[in-house]
């Protein structure tokens, strides 16, 4: 948005602007946790790591003590019901993902370790049984007023195998559990044996939900089942991981041999025909429960980006004074290294790529708490209409599927000529819930893989402008350490493949492209009011995009091979990173849209706000021009680079003109020869054709797509003004005096 005014950014976005943003301004419960998490990561955290904590593999006592400030934070219970212990109720996507946001801030190894408790209660909170989930959320939540002191069980979730099997897919198990003894009119007890590796929580953990695969024919399926550190048998914790990342979480190799009742299998069982039959395999459950953990992990990587702002702008201010050629009040000695416009070209780029990775993990946390009720809902009217089995499900999704079509076609109509259909189609609960479930299972991956893949390569970009200060263990915000984390959380629940391998295919439904095309319209609507934000950009690379995934999914190689398909990962996997830029550039536009809505009505926000805006949309239009970019930059190796390029071989050459033919037409048609020869083949006199390395391209059927490409290349008009603004804009922000932690 082009904002007359000659204010500019006067401070950086403190917790007022970040509320309006990720729309939780009126949670005041969920700020109060906020508020806490932030209290123990600049404390205890950052304390630890000053210190040099991070310098141990092992579980030391002094990371132990990171447990009671949790829990005495109230961040161990945030995530249980309040009838659990916990204190806030409903959905809790957003909730933990500002939480972890707030200790990544100072140390994702202390945000992992808080939060691995969580993963392994998911399994039991998404699918276990109530007797279950009562249980193991009670054990897990600290005793709360007036209750007894009892001890708080800790947990540990074990999917992956050791090597050489580990990370090689979530459908291959090594862990077995067998029927270990089942006398009559009793209860099964079970034998499991499981393996782990790089189990986070394991260094202190109670239990453990393990996945394991049946090696008894008296066991049907797979299954995740729940162990206890007092089960007869091995509970071995293992031996720490040599991490060079996150040292402040405890992870362990364990191996583990117990024997355990059938009633710890997660989601209950049924006995049929003398075989005991999971009601839930190992791969239902982590399907639900991967849904929603890696929004988390985006979260990670988003504040980081963010967290590096402040250290980076006090380095480059500070880096002359103490020379004799910088005294106060002169230019060097106030702007240091910003008198250069690559310094602040440079951290404009990774202020920009935070605020989208932060726009995008929140919108994918939101997405996911409107989905949750409705996925009860849904659940609830499918028992009730009595579609059970994954046949009978899809057939009922995809009629919904049409459904909601048809609601987005409606809603494009003016309203006159709308239908009562349309109504009806609005308050349809299932037509909700499928709306929303398509948005999440692109959201959700899209957040995970930019976030934590671009993030970590914007992060090496903050240290370098750091200097040499940024691979010290003192630099001002850890960034060398933050940096180096980012790298393991590239690889957390699915590394970058595992993702763009869900892209491929959720990105691709009809009803979430129907949604698509309905936002990049958004887009060219904010643009005619708001060009400033690079929302012109923007849609015109959605636009782009949508071209390419329709050529491609109907296009072949130069070898008659169809483009799109899931072993060409060469051209599925190049899409969905492509897709990714836009989402986070578009949520980071409608995040500055809402804050200009809701901002005036803040006193804290409104006094700056005219300011603040103008800075927020250059960095919007300086991400849209760089994801714009990206975008061109695929899709035209993509769209053009499975073509063979023309050879000079016999029917190439034929195509030429000779230029004694040409010399001869020269005296009738003037000019001819100097035209041919800029635009055509022209083999020159004893030579078989032009001096290069072949015949020009032709662009058959790609005609749209180059227009396409010309009007993008235009669409970029202003965004280096805009970059330029932001630099001026850092130039004259104010900064504390000094960092906050550590203490």
């Amino acid at each position: 948005m082009t904002i007359p005014t000659t204010e500019t950014l006067r401070t950086l976005p403190g917790d007022d602007v970040r509320q309006i943003m990720w729309r939780f301004a009126d949670r005041y419960d969920v700020q109060m946790l906020v508020q806490s998490a932030r209290s123990v990561a600049r404390g205890p955290v950052a304390r630890l790591v000053a210190e040099g904590e991070r310098n141990s593999h092992d579980w030391t006592e002094r990371k132990a003590a990171l447990l009671k400030a949790f829990d005495e934070a109230g961040l161990t219970s945030a995530f249980m019901e309040p009838e659990q212990g916990g204190v806030v109720a409903g959905p809790k996507n957003l909730l933990l993902s500002l939480i972890v946001f707030e200790l990544s801030w100072v140390d994702a190894g202390a945000a992992t370790g808080c939060m691995a408790g969580d993963l392994a209660l998911s399994p039991i909170h998404e699918c276990g049984t109530p007797e279950q989930r009562d249980f193991y959320m009670r054990m897990a939540c600290p005793p709360g007023p007036g209750e007894p002191p009892r001890k708080v069980w800790r947990g540990a979730f074990a999917l992956t195998e050791p090597l050489p099997y580990v990370g090689v897919e979530t459908g291959m198990l090594a862990g077995k559990v067998r029927v270990a003894e089942w006398k009559e009119g009793q209860e099964p007890i079970l034998q499991v044996d499981k393996r782990g590796r790089f189990i986070t929580n394991m260094g202190f953990a109670n239990f453990v939900t393990a996945a394991v695969d049946t090696a008894d024919p008296r066991i049907k399926t797979s299954c995740m089942i729940i162990l206890h550190e007092d089960d007869p048998g091995v509970w071995d914790r293992g031996t720490p991981t040599k991490k060079l990342v996150h040292q402040l979480s405890s992870t362990c190799d364990p191996v583990l041999s117990l024997k355990v009742p059938a009633s710890r299998i997660i989601g209950g069982y049924t006995i049929k025909d003398g075989v005991i039959v999971p009601n839930l395999s190992h791969g239902e459950i982590i399907e639900k429960v991967f849904s929603h953990t890696r929004v988390t992990v985006a979260a990670m990587t988003a504040a980081k980006l963010l967290s590096a702002v402040e250290p980076i702008i006090r380095y480059q201010r500070g880096r002359f004074r103490g020379g004799e050629g910088a005294q106060p009040g002169s230019p060097r000695y106030d702007l240091g290294l910003q008198m250069k416009e690559d310094a602040l070209h440079r951290l404009i780029d990774v202020w920009a790529t935070g605020e989208a990775a932060a726009s995008l993990a929140f919108e994918a946390a939101r997405v996911f708490d409107a989905l949750d009720p409705l996925n009860k809902e849904k659940d609830q009217v499918f028992a009730e209409r009595k579609i059970v089995g994954p046949r009978a499900t899809m057939k009922a999704l995809a009629a919904i599927e049409k459904d909601a079509i048809e609601f987005l076609r409606l809603g494009n109509l003016p309203e006159a000529q709308r239908s009562e259909k349309y109504e009806a189609l609005k308050n349809d609960r299932l037509v909700e819930y499928w709306l929303l479930a398509t948005q999440a299972n692109v959201l959700c991956p899209a957040a995970k893989l930019w976030n934590t893949g671009h993030g970590a390569n914007m992060m090496r970009e903050a240290v370098s402008l750091m200097g040499g200060y940024g691979i010290t263990e003192d630099c001002p915000g850890f960034l060398g350490q933050k940096w180096m984390d980012a790298q393991l959380e590239a690889t957390y629940e699915g590394p970058e493949a595992v993702q763009r391998r869900q892209l491929s295919v959720t990105m691709t439904n009809e009803l979430f492209l129907a949604q698509f095309r309905n936002w990049t319209a958004e887009m060219r609507r904010i643009a005619s009011d708001r060009p400033g934000t690079g929302a012109c950009t923007l849609a015109t690379a959605m636009q782009m995009w949508l071209w390419t995934l329709d050529h491609l999914q109907n296009a072949e190689d130069a070898d008659g091979r169809k483009l799109y398909q899931s072993n060409r990962q060469g051209v599925t996997f190049a899409l969905a990173d492509a897709l990714c830029w836009l989402l986070g550039a578009r949520q980071f536009i409608l995040d500055v849209l809402e804050l200009e809505r809701k901002g005036p009505a803040n006193p804290t926000v409104a006094e700056g706000l005219p300011g603040l805006l103008a800075f927020m949309s250059d960095l919007c239009h300086v991400q849209s021009a760089r994801a714009a970019g990206e975008v061109g930059r695929v899709c035209a190796e993509l769209v053009f680079g499975y073509n063979r390029h023309p050879a000079w071989d016999n029917q190439s050459c034929a195509a030429c003109f000779a230029a004694d033919d040409l010399d001869a037409l020269e005296g009738m048609i003037p000019g001819i020869a100097g035209t041919a020869r800029t635009y055509s083949e022209v083999a020159e006199t004893g030579q078989e054709h032009p001096a290069k390395a072949g015949p020009c391209v032709q662009f058959e059927g790609a005609a749209d797509f180059t227009k396409l490409r010309l009007r993008l290349d235009g669409c970029l008009t202003g965004a280096r003004l805009a970059k330029d603004r932001a630099a001026e804009a850092v130039t004259k922000v104010m900064i504390p005096e000094a960092l906050d932690y550590p203490l």
